[in-house]
């Protein structure tokens, strides 16, 4: 059997893995590369392996670095069908067709100026019409059923907790007579957060395929973070400035929203406007409902028991329209706007960003992972001058990062997953999904704790199990 690392090698974005076994070609997700322009221009445009040839494609989420460019793998040959749970499915129908949109309307909006500077005008990544015929090959499964889908490989959908929907694969691989336990993690969920249930641990493993993206920090302490976020709202309302908070659509958005809910609820923060100006988070939303089979017991309770919605409460507003959004650019505050994309680099939290980046009334507060290059680390990392949408601004408001709502396992998260594997039997540790300065020094933590072969394996590189 042979894997190659085709993306999300040595770096976060863009997630794609190649099994080749028993002469049948199966990739594991098919994600977008975010982060210089130009790099992510001729990445998500260019396959290092033929479209046509890939016989099967397995989808670990819905997030757009793991599932954004199946619209182009499919545009460029891949007939084949692509198994994911249900819940992912249902996020997909929403989330690659608001990528299909925001991609055509941002090439609108940029093509105007460079056409006004007769410069070659841009073409999106793919359209409507791509996600629709992409749509018709997925295949909706429940989490751990055992599936056959191709001869000699058995896969099994387990809850990764990262986002609704989520899941890590174990593949059970018979080739010559021989048996690999093979995992590929996707990305994993935190213990003891707010709506989805703990990580289901792949165990017993032979080889893995190992997210790193947190691979050297550790996050912050649930109690320590609902009063820094009570704190800060309320100094922004004393400055009468506004809250803009770039957000995953899915996952990070409904966390937030969630949190804020129960700060709301104890009155520890105010009865203040907070805008959720997100379609495709307004839709997402949506599809958390539909799934409470994803949900730990305490949301099953507030939805089933309760009758009480932790997605909606009080000052809470979710927009849609975009006259409704375009009125927050002028409207005085405080209030509090959370919008995607949570990277920044599309969507409407651009224009908010555009509108407000400048006051240093106000606050753009970070609340997940951003990688290299992309808008959103740029102003993590103190960058005083930003391109948006073509434009020169100044960054003069204050600038905060929380990486408590982040869906990512930290390092001790991390370490305790690989527990239920123990070095005698897990014979191959592929770090991926995690930049040098995460990833390096988790290889040399599982190198101290007795795994022997730790790999980090570089972008193209073929390896066999």
């Amino acid at each position: 059997m042979e894997i190659q690392f085709l993306g999300a090698a040595q770096e976060v974005t863009g997630s794609q893995h190649l099994l080749l076994v028993n002469g049948k070609k199966i990739m594991i997700d098919c994600g977008m590369f975010q982060g210089k322009r130009k790099e992510a221009f001729e990445k998500n445009r260019n396959f290092m392996i033929e479209p046509s040839e890939i016989d099967i494609l397995l989808l670990t989420h819905a997030h757009i670095d793991h599932s954004g460019n199946i619209p182009t793998l499919v545009s460029k040959g891949f007939k084949g069908h692509i198994y994911t749970t249900s819940a992912t499915l249902d996020l997909c129908q929403i989330m690659l067709r608001d990528s299909a949109y925001i991609q055509t309307r941002d090439v609108m909006w940029v093509n105007k100026k460079r056409a006004r500077d007769h410069k070659v005008l841009f073409e999106p990544l793919y359209t409507e019409e791509d996600v629709e015929q992409a749509m018709s090959q997925f295949i909706g499964v429940q989490y751990n059923r055992i599936i056959e889908i191709s001869p000699g490989v058995k896969v099994t959908f387990r809850d990764a907790g990262h986002i609704l929907g989520s899941a890590s694969i174990l593949v059970e691989i018979n080739e010559n007579g021989k048996e690999i336990r093979l995992g590929f993690t996707g990305d994993i969920g935190r213990q003891n957060t707010p709506i989805l249930r703990d990580p289901d641990i792949l165990r017993d493993l032979d080889a893995i395929v190992m997210e790193t993206t947190y691979g050297n920090r550790t996050h912050s302490p649930a109690h320590e973070v609902e009063e820094e976020v009570s704190l800060l709202i309320q100094k922004v309302i004393d400055r009468g400035g506004k809250i803009i908070i770039p957000a995953f659509a899915v996952g990070r958005t409904q966390a937030l929203v969630y949190m804020l809910h129960k700060l709301w609820e104890q009155r520890r923060i105010p009865n203040f406007p907070i805008y959720v100006d997100s379609p495709l988070a307004v839709k997402a939303t949506e599809v958390f409902r539909l799934h409470p089979e994803c949900f730990d017991r305490e949301t099953n309770r507030l939805f089933l028991h309760d009758k009480n919605d932790p997605f909606g409460f009080g000052k809470l507003k979710y927009i849609q329209d975009v006259e409704e959004s375009k009125e927050l650019n002028t409207a005085p505050g405080p209030f509090m706007i959370i919008s995607a994309s949570g990277m920044a680099e599309a969507g409407r939290i651009l224009h908010h960003l555009r509108n407000n980046i400048h006051d240093p009334k106000n606050l753009l507060l970070f609340v997940g992972y951003a990688a290299e290059h992309t808008l959103a680390r740029k102003i993590m990392d103190g960058a005083k001058e930003v391109n948006i949408l073509g434009e020169s601004f100044t960054v003069n408001c204050e600038v905060k990062t929380m990486d408590y709502f982040s869906g990512h396992a930290d390092k001790n998260e991390l370490l305790s997953y690989l527990k239920f594997s123990l070095p005698e039997q897990l014979k191959h540790i592929f770090l991926v999904h995690g930049e040098p300065e995460q990833a390096l020094p988790f290889r040399e933590e599982l190198v101290r704790s007795g795994y022997s072969s730790v790999q980090y394996p570089t972008p193209g590189q073929k390896l066999e199990i």
